[in-house]
């Protein structure tokens, strides 16, 4: 780390990544649920120590499904963590809720950072925050994981940023390409929350990948976060005639959209982006959703071992079946863990080192390595909505 604290000063000029991504001794992977931690090095003087870990998450207002599955996830990986490195470990998980805002991000990164004193924080849930409250913990030098950020640009933030979370520049493509050669499409019309990061990025990437592959757009149209009639914009982009309808949007809005563009009787393939990854969307559009197509690096119903364990403690805890959001929140932690072992001490300057060297990392949400930003690189598996559940788009 010679001179990294130079490079981090330049940080005020420009936020782009300057480490390049390290290797590790050897592959690392999550354990399938129950079944002891991962290979792990003990701190250097053989004495458990303990890490207290931030989390950021929408935890109430419109989108909380989406904080409140990923706290489960996380609760879930903590009780077996401290379980496996009893006389090595342990981690305790301070929770703040942000309700899906810039401010409250940014209040509860601050809170985590100067008055709990955390080694890391993992979240806040959305985008947008992110960019909000990331070059806060970027500044104050703690490492911040984004478990659901998708948006690009995130890992430009800083040094101290991470994420596990696949960006819509690999999974909206994946999901494209797929649909188009399935369903022979040739017309595309496009439908976004213009008002959230998020959503704005999605869209841009559907509109870039439609083009790049030749499709006709024939109209686009956009809401914001709260409205709940879209009856307008739907009926305009059904006179355009397209063979699908693509949707950039949180779960919520997400879901009335394609409620209702069903209702008005739009019968050509709907595609979301990964807001749509939670099973809200059952409740919300009920049998509307039936054939919504999206990707997603997690599915429950992935038939490997480690992913199934996972699934079925997740089920006995929560009486549910796990989604994206529960399975990288789980990941994420089970990174943490790993990397705090190996760096010995809670300590973030020791952790982001190790953190920046992660490799081969298997978890339940698949493989994951870093690029030279810190960004995950892995797969996308391309999921349709059939019968109340997302399964394997073949």
């Amino acid at each position: 780390m010679k001179g990294f604290h130079l490079l981090k000063s330049l940080a005020t000029i420009s936020l782009g990544a300057v480490l390049m991504v390290g290797c590790s001794s050897g592959n690392t992977s999550a354990p399938a649920a129950n079944e002891g931690g991962a290979k792990q090095e003990a701190s250097t003087d053989g004495q458990e120590f303990t890490a207290k870990i931030g989390v950021v998450g929408f935890l109430s207002g419109s989108g909380a499904a989406y904080g409140e599955a990923q706290k489960a996830g996380l609760e879930l990986a903590l009780g077996e963590l401290n379980e496996a490195n009893k006389g090595k470990l342990k981690m305790e998980l301070k929770f703040e809720d942000s309700g899906g805002k810039k401010e409250g991000a940014i209040n509860a990164v601050n809170k985590l950072i100067n008055q709990d004193n955390v080694v890391a924080i993992i979240g806040p849930t959305l985008s947008g925050e992110m960019f909000a409250a990331g070059p806060v913990a970027n500044e104050a030098e703690t490492p911040i994981f984004g478990i659901s950020n998708t948006s690009e640009g995130i890992n430009d933030i800083g040094e101290y940023v991470f994420r596990n979370s696949l960006p819509e520049s690999i999974a909206i493509p994946t999901a494209m390409k797929a649909a188009v050669e399935k369903n022979s499409l040739k017309k595309v019309a496009l439908i976004y929350a213009s008002n959230d990061d998020f959503s704005v990025n999605g869209y841009k990437v559907m509109k870039a990948t439609a083009e790049k592959m030749g499709l006709e757009i024939t109209g686009e149209a956009t809401f914001s976060n709260g409205d709940v009639d879209f009856s307008a914009q739907l009926t305009k982009l059904k006179q355009t005639n397209p063979d699908a309808l693509l949707v950039s949007a949180l779960y919520k809005e997400g879901s009335m959209v394609v409620k209702k563009a069903r209702e008005l009787g739009i019968t050509g393939t709907i595609l979301g982006g990964n807001g749509f990854n939670n099973p809200k969307v059952f409740e919300i559009a009920g049998p509307e959703a039936e054939g919504l197509i999206v990707a997603t690096p997690f599915s429950p119903e992935k038939q490997d071992d480690k992913v199934q364990a996972f699934v079925k403690a997740f089920e006995a805890k929560y009486n549910k079946k796990p989604d994206q959001f529960a399975a990288q929140a789980y990941d994420s932690l089970y990174i943490m863990s790993q990397s705090l072992l190996a760096a010995g001490k809670a300590d973030r300057e020791e952790l982001r080192g190790q953190l920046a060297q992660l490799k081969d990392f298997t978890g339940v949400s698949g493989n994951l390595s870093f690029d030279e930003k810190r960004n995950p690189i892995g797969d996308a598996v391309v999921v349709v909505a059939k019968e109340g559940k997302f399964v394997p788009f073949e």
